[in-house]
């Protein structure tokens, strides 16, 4: 009954029997159940796992045993500990299969009803996202790492995303949480939210995307200069991968609406845990600062304040102390290329809601 919490068939019997026996010692419980001594031992030592049961004060003594809320309490975080970082894991893997997909594309621009067009300088790739925004009929889903981004782009950018939310497109954006202390972009997201848009914001992003109608994607083919070239994707088997990507990005953003809470003391900020995070990972401080599209400066201040807390002597160690100390899940991220930052460039797809 409680095997979904971590508590064996045996385990579970034991432990009833000894809320239901309190005064019983563990040979008249075994004697109870049928169990050899082997067997109950085994069980007693999985109930000291899960902290279900306690040491009394003399070692022949049978253990206390935890009430039944207090128990069920514990094991529903042990649950939800294990959810949570299983959750990280598939981000992380969505992640790396949409960079992967990418790649594959790339190399590959023939698949089985899938089509891939290269496209290449800025200009090209504004005029085919200009005509993708025109021709949306039902959705555009974006990803748009880079900071701030420049009034140029936002201007630009506001007739066509007007245009789009009065067919009734519904226009979905992930930005990065450090526009929110960038004056014009934090302007810009809070009018489009009036004006229908929805937007949300998290510490870092995998790649720069755009997915016109669940149809179509746009990504850049170097993640370091969106504004070289790029690549149009169709077709189910890449579509429903990065379709995925975004709707799992999405629900663990925070709104744009949303006040940010600051972390309590002794707790880590949504960007301290990115960037501890992405050191674990060995990212240069410069790298870092890139996917979270804050400048070299106030990294390497965030950085330096990380290393204080954990006592760390390089950054590398400071990730590694970070998950010894619980702050990090060890196996939550799939490392990423040494480099791989997002790149703090303007964006060019300002016409399908990127800006």
């Amino acid at each position: 009954m409680l095997k979904a919490l971590g508590l064996d068939t045996v385990s579970e019997r034991v432990y009833r029997a000894m809320l239901i026996n309190p005064d019983e010692n563990v040979s008249q419980l075994a004697a109870r159940l049928g169990l050899t001594s082997g067997a109950m031992g085994l069980a007693l030592d999985r109930l000291s796992e899960l902290s279900l049961i306690y040491p009394t004060a003399r070692e022949s003594e049978i253990p206390r045993v935890l009430g039944p809320e207090t128990a069920m309490g514990i094991l529903l975080a042990r649950q939800e500990a294990a959810l949570a970082a299983q959750q990280e894991r598939t981000e992380s893997a969505r992640a790396a299969a949409a960079r992967l997909i990418a790649e594959y594309a790339s190399a590959h621009p023939h698949g089985a009803g899938d089509t891939v067009e290269r496209l290449h300088g800025i200009d090209t790739i504004r005029h085919r996202l200009a005509r993708l925004g025109d021709a949306a009929a039902r959705s555009v889903m974006t990803f748009a790492p880079g900071g701030g981004h420049s009034d140029e782009d936002l201007r630009a950018s506001r007739d066509p995303n007007q245009a789009m939310l009065a067919r009734g497109v519904q226009l979905r954006t992930v930005y990065l949480d450090s526009v929110r202390k960038h004056a014009p972009t934090l302007w810009h997201l809070e009018w489009l939210n009036r004006s229908g848009a929805r937007v949300r914001t998290v510490p870092s992003l995998p790649l720069r995307m755009i997915i016109v109608d669940r149809a179509t994607a746009v990504l850049p083919i170097d993640a370091s200069d969106a504004r070289a070239a790029a690549l149009v994707l169709r077709g189910d088997s890449l579509l429903v991968a990065l379709c995925a990507l975004f709707e799992q990005t999405w629900a663990l953003a925070q709104p744009l609406g949303e006040v940010q809470e600051a972390a309590r003391v002794g707790e880590l900020s949504r960007r301290e845990r990115e960037v501890l995070r992405l050191l674990a990972q060995g990212h240069t401080d410069e790298a870092v600062a890139k996917r979270l599209g804050i400048s070299s400066r106030s990294a390497r201040r965030i950085v330096a304040v990380l290393l204080r807390r954990l006592d760390a002597r390089s950054r590398f160690e400071a990730g590694i102390l970070a998950v010894m100390a619980g702050w990090l899940s060890d196996d939550s991220e799939t490392p990423l290329p040494p480099g791989d930052g997002t790149g703090a460039e303007s964006s060019p797809a300002a016409p399908t809601g990127v800006s």
